[in-house]
């Protein structure tokens, strides 16, 4: 039904509504669960998005775990939704608390194999790309500088340390 909404319509309603759930988190100090996925082609290179909210950085696809989700089956989702990807072989690689608008977000990171070509719904994600864990971009997001490379090490054995 949301397919009906005009694209640049869409992003923009995505835009108010993370503005609208900052304010709320920042206020109420809600407490987050969320999952970011570490999703990897056949190749080995790893996959990057872009929302169309927030910081417009280079992030890890993921979101919001649901009440009664897990953080995998929640990866699953999100990878799903975001990408139009499964998440082959998902297992947990870390647990990170991370300062959000005010709150804390407690951030489950699974990682797993791509079965899809990704694509991208030009809404909620207007961009996304594969890279090789060497050559990642330099737009990430200050938490993905600090954990990135080790969470890429923790699930590919001696790849994660090729970042300079």
């Amino acid at each position: 039904m949301l397919r009906l909404i005009p694209a640049p319509l869409h992003r923009a309603g995505y835009m108010i509504a993370h503005e609208l759930r900052r304010r709320w988190w920042r206020i109420s100090g809600a407490r987050l669960v969320g999952t970011r996925v570490l999703a990897f082609d056949d190749q080995g290179r790893l996959l990057l998005v872009r929302h169309s909210y927030g910081s417009r950085r280079w992030m890890l696809p993921g979101g919001g775990v649901g009440a009664k989700e897990s953080p995998i089956n929640a990866a699953i989702r999100e990878l799903a939704e975001e990408t139009a990807c499964e998440l082959r072989d998902p297992r947990s690689i870390a647990m990170v608390d991370e300062p959000l608008y005010g709150t804390i977000n407690r951030v489950h990171v699974i990682g797993g194999w791509i079965a899809d070509k990704p694509r991208c719904d030009g809404r909620e994600v207007i961009e996304l790309g594969l890279f090789d864990p060497a050559s990642l971009p330099d737009d990430l997001p200050s938490v993905l500088q600090r954990h990135l490379v080790d969470w890429i090490a923790a699930f590919l054995p001696g790849k994660g340390d090729e970042r300079v």
